[in-house]
């Protein structure tokens, strides 16, 4: 029997010239492509071999009917489109996303929140059917997205411990997350052990959990902390800046600063310098977050609580691959992950 031709210059090579190539059926062919089980591996060597030397190509909408998978993921940052280019957190968890993502031969579609209005945009996507699930971070308590997700019915897993009612009784959310309240509390016995006695807090926004755990982090070690110690944020290097003022006013004698996130941490630093006090020698200073980008701006170098930013992106994908794949023999319900943190000893305290 004569070898099955090459396909002409400039066709497309097909399933069936795959299996004349590779010596197997079709359904072999079919089953390999589009990640069947059930298959020996020394045929889906030969499979894979005929593939890359045809260059074969799976047409999508034909594996999309057999598999009943897009090959795509919704990313939704809850945060206006300023928020997510100008804060590096968002670029590390995205960039963990993408990898893990490219890993599973998927793709990401990134999707953020303007205004009240998206909230019925995203709604029309998600339920359009273009995508196998979503990825949600940066929710707020308020928010209705969750509340789009669950109408639309799309698999989804959260970026961050749900606070919105009812979450506790949800399940079918399951959440990655670090261990922000532990995390708080090693940054703040750290201070106590270098003898601080009037140790502040910027807290970041009030609606979101990664924010309550932290200052709840805070006040487990300091039990009797004076509320004229702790200040408001919202996660921007701003933020931090004008809470630091404000401390400074009401409490001039503090001489120590535990800051919700590295970005405040960065904005306090400018102003405690401004006002001619020396970190860590009149102020000790710790963040969280442990950026790099943020980290490698500040002099003195920041002492920060460290979270795994990227390696979460990443189990967030793993996550809802998981329960993407409920349905296969075998699989249970995933639940949610909690990471640990790990305090950066630098300079500033």
């Amino acid at each position: 029997m004569s070898p099955m031709p090459d396909p002409a210059p400039g066709s497309r090579p097909t399933l069936e010239a795959v299996a004349a190539r590779a010596g197997v059926s079709r359904a072999t062919v079919s089953r390999v492509v589009n990640g069947g089980a059930g298959v020996r591996q020394p045929l889906v060597d030969k499979v894979r071999r005929a593939v890359e030397e045809l260059g074969y190509i799976p047409n999508h909408a034909a594996r999309t009917l057999v598999t009943r998978r897009n090959g795509a993921v919704a990313v939704i940052i809850a945060e206006p489109e300023f928020r997510v280019f100008s804060d590096p957190f968002f670029e590390q968890q995205v960039r963990g996303i993408s990898r893990e993502l490219t890993a599973h031969d998927s793709q990401l579609v990134l999707l953020w929140v303007e205004g009240p209005g998206d909230y019925d945009r995203i709604s029309r996507y998600l339920g359009g059917g273009h995508v196998d699930g979503a990825l949600a971070f940066s929710v707020h308590n308020d928010d209705e997205l969750p509340s789009v997700i669950r109408r639309v019915q799309v698999p989804a897993v959260f970026g961050g411990r749900p606070g919105w009612p009812g979450a506790a009784a949800e399940p079918a959310f399951p959440y990655v997350d670090c261990d922000n309240r532990g995390g708080a509390r090693e940054a703040v016995r750290h201070l106590l052990s270098l003898g601080r006695e009037r140790i502040a807090h910027i807290a970041g926004p009030r609606d979101q959990t990664s924010a309550i755990d932290r200052i709840d982090g805070y006040r487990d070690v300091l039990l009797d902390a004076d509320a004229g110690l702790i200040a408001q944020g919202d996660f921007t290097v701003e933020s931090g800046a004008r809470a630091m003022a404000e401390l400074l006013e009401r409490r001039p004698d503090l001489d120590a600063v535990f800051a919700a996130n590295d970005l405040m941490a960065s904005g306090a630093l400018r102003v405690l310098r401004e006002r001619g006090l020396r970190v860590p020698e009149d102020v000790a200073l710790v963040g969280f977050d442990d950026m790099a980008s943020v980290v490698a701006a500040t002099e003195p170098a920041l002492t920060t609580v460290r979270q795994d930013i990227e390696g979460m992106g990443r189990l967030m994908v793993r996550l809802l691959m998981r329960v993407l794949n409920q349905a296969e023999p075998g699989a249970g319900a995933p639940g949610s992950v909690i990471t640990p943190t790990e305090l950066v000893r630098r300079a500033s305290a």
